[in-house]
């Protein structure tokens, strides 16, 4: 089994040597690389579908153009994400297309009240949670009965549901077949992306801790939001990648412990929430309430070592290395330091919080690399 250390070291070396600010953008141009496969199998599948819809016997025939869409409504990332789509589609489909033809039977000739009556019912089933995908085809799929196949209602409902049924399995197939999705390597890069941009977030503020204030530099306060956005997006490719799995043949020749990936995501939250309380309580000292929450000028060094030291011990997440006890041994010493100096006329506050804000990431590193 893989354990979380071992994972982020191992995917700490596909993004060694790249700039930390450049970071996020690495983890954006896997998600640009997904959407580009997800548009080739779409247009393929689409094409096929449509190639195959007039060859589809009896009256579904005269309604080709059904099959493209349904080939179209089955695309999604992943192939349980097609499957439940278009499952979800075609009972969507079938529940309008019952609904209408309900309305047909007892009211005869659709007319105005009518199509306006059975729409709203529609809208209203579509209302059904459970009914994912196919929400927004279940009031179509009777508008289009009462209102393009009152001609031949029975043969429009039927060549509609057919055609459905054979866009959605070519897109399943070409779905499974070609390329199978499997997310792996967006929660591997996604994970190592956040780690790096956290130690970033991490070194920035030790530098301007060491700078004359105000530091000359202030991108890290405005970041507190954009770790948070990240983390989310991290955690999404990490399902994504869980999802991914289910149903993919691929998934028996890619051993991947996703389990190690979900430890290492929670681990990641929880320094995130740290760090951002500490960019906080940092840029508020330095530009909001510089006197009420002072830094003693006896402090400030040791707290820039300490803070870049977490840094470093963050990029490395490894619980054993130079880098950890380097950076543990810095936050003692800056809480010795502190006890010292504290006094009624040099207050500690401001240091004290970011000194347990450091502990926590520290202990968050120790706790997870000790988990099988």
């Amino acid at each position: 089994m893989l354990s979380t250390g071992n994972l982020f070291r191992r995917t700490g070396r596909l993004l060694r040597g790249t700039s930390l600010t450049a970071v996020p953008a690495s983890f954006t141009g896997i998600v640009r690389y997904t959407r580009v496969q997800l548009a080739i199998k779409a247009a393929l599948a689409v094409a096929i579908a449509w190639t195959v819809a007039p060859w589809v016997p009896g009256v579904a025939a005269q309604y080709p153009y059904y099959a493209p869409l349904g080939a179209l409504v089955s695309m999604y990332p992943t192939i349980s994400g097609s499957a439940r789509a278009g499952i979800q589609t075609l009972i969507g489909l079938v529940t309008g297309i019952a609904l209408a033809l309900a309305a047909l039977l007892l009211f005869g000739s659709p007319t105005t009240l009518t199509i306006a009556l059975i729409v709203g019912i529609g809208v209203l089933l579509a209302g059904i949670p459970k009914l994912g995908a196919g929400q927004d085809y279940l009031p179509m799929a009777a508008l289009f009965v009462l209102v393009v196949g009152i001609d031949d209602p029975d043969g429009y409902s039927l060549g509609y549901t057919v055609q459905m049924l054979v866009g959605v399995a070519v897109g399943l197939t070409i779905n499974a077949v070609l390329f199978p999705p499997l997310h792996l390597s967006g929660a591997v890069d996604g994970l190592a992306s956040l780690r790096l941009a956290l130690a970033r977030q991490l070194k920035e503020m030790g530098a301007a801790i060491a700078e004359s204030w105000p530091p000359k530099h202030e991108d890290w306060s405005n970041r507190r939001t954009e770790l948070i956005s990240f983390s989310r997006e991290v955690r999404e490719s990490v399902q994504l990648a869980d999802r991914s799995r289910r149903g993919n043949l691929r998934s028996r020749r890619h051993h991947h412990d996703l389990d190690a990936d979900y430890r290492a995501l929670r681990a990641m939250e929880r320094v995130t929430l740290y760090v951002e309380d500490m960019t906080e309580v940092l840029a508020t000292a330095i530009w909001t309430s510089p006197k009420d929450m002072p830094v003693p000028d006896q402090l400030s060094e040791q707290l820039s070592e300490a803070m870049l030291a977490c840094g470093d011990a963050v990029e490395n997440w490894d619980a054993d290395s130079e880098e950890y006890s380097a950076a543990r041994d810095a936050v003692l010493k800056l809480q010795s330091d502190m006890n010292t100096a504290a006094s009624p006329d040099s207050p500690v506050d401001v240091t004290a919080s970011l000194a347990m804000s450091m502990r926590r990431v520290l202990r968050t590193i120790r706790t997870v690399e000790d988990q099988p």
